[in-house]
């Protein structure tokens, strides 16, 4: 199932699939006319739900490549610390903590750094 998901959402987030979902809008805003509110309403309904899903399975697959591409660099640096790959998958209050943690650890880097620079 999720191949079948995401091969449409490939498709309609790609400029044809665009394509066909316009054309989807200009049918049915054709049928109104013909007193096929109801139907319209309801393909349009139906339209907006699977682009929030394209839009959401899109973003997920690109977060998910982002972070395999980031926790591969910091594999690949023997200096790095490997305690942040997987962080994705913690609890938000683990998050955070590791977050403030790091941002801690970078304002005393830059401190050390300009301490150097001016000579003290």
């Amino acid at each position: 199932m999720n191949r079948y998901l995401f091969v449409a959402a490939d498709f309609l987030s790609r400029p044809p699939g665009f394509y066909v979902m316009v054309v989807a809008m200009v049918l049915c805003t054709l049928l109104v006319p013909f007193g096929l509110t109801n139907v319209v309403t309801y393909a349009l309904s139906v339209a907006a739900i699977v682009i929030t899903g394209v839009v959401l399975i899109q973003g997920y697959r690109d977060t998910a490549a982002i972070h395999a591409k980031l926790d591969e660099l910091i594999l690949a640096m023997a200096e790095t610390r490997n305690d942040v790959v997987g962080l994705e998958h913690a609890e938000p209050h683990e998050i955070k903590s590791k977050l403030t943690q790091l941002e801690d650890e970078a304002a005393r880097a830059t401190r050390r750094a300009d301490d150097l620079t001016n000579g003290s």
